[in-house]
């Protein structure tokens, strides 16, 4: 685990819940209070990392949960499904915080449709497209099980501003 409390793929143990795919939330389980509570606290946790993005799993928590802040509006979504992608995809430099230092080229759908539920546990459905679309598909690769170095052909390890190949 790093400083910041996210985990890593370098940990066999937080490798293992990074590589698993997250049940669905399930809101009678658990009080307002606490949803509230843990949507600040992986905010926090994302906002201490430099991160636009993270999954519950990345902080060590088996929930199908994510939160992203984009453009001044943050988001938190449960139980996150793509239900619709465009044809026309993007290439996009992609990296992640439970692979420090490491980026790589990313093809993705450019515009996509993301249905799930909200912290009230209300349907939400979400159209987004550039940045925002790339971290929801992101998010919900995490939590699915995937990582975005599974799908990059090439991954640049960054050291001090130089891009030395990986």
């Amino acid at each position: 685990m790093t400083k910041d409390g996210i985990w890593t793929i370098d940990n066999k143990k937080e490798l293992k819940l990074l590589r698993k795919k997250m049940a669905d939330f399930d809101f009678k389980r658990h009080s307002k209070k606490e949803i509230q509570e843990l949507i600040q606290k992986m905010r926090l946790i994302m906002k201490r990392a430099s991160g636009i993005g993270l999954s519950a799993n990345q902080i060590g928590l088996d929930a199908n949960v994510f939160v992203a802040e984009t453009d001044g509006k943050f988001y938190a979504v449960f139980n996150p499904k793509i239900a619709k992608t465009s044809e026309e995809t993007a290439d996009f430099e992609e990296g992640c915080l439970s692979v420090p230092e490491v980026y790589g080229p990313v093809n993705r759908p450019a515009k996509i449709t993301l249905e799930g539920t909200d912290k009230n546990g209300k349907p939400l459905k979400i159209k987004a497209w550039g940045l925002l679309a790339r971290i929801f598909q992101h998010e919900v690769d995490h939590l699915n099980g995937a990582i975005f170095i599974d799908k990059t052909k090439e991954l640049y390890k960054y050291q001090k501003n130089n891009k030395v190949g990986n």
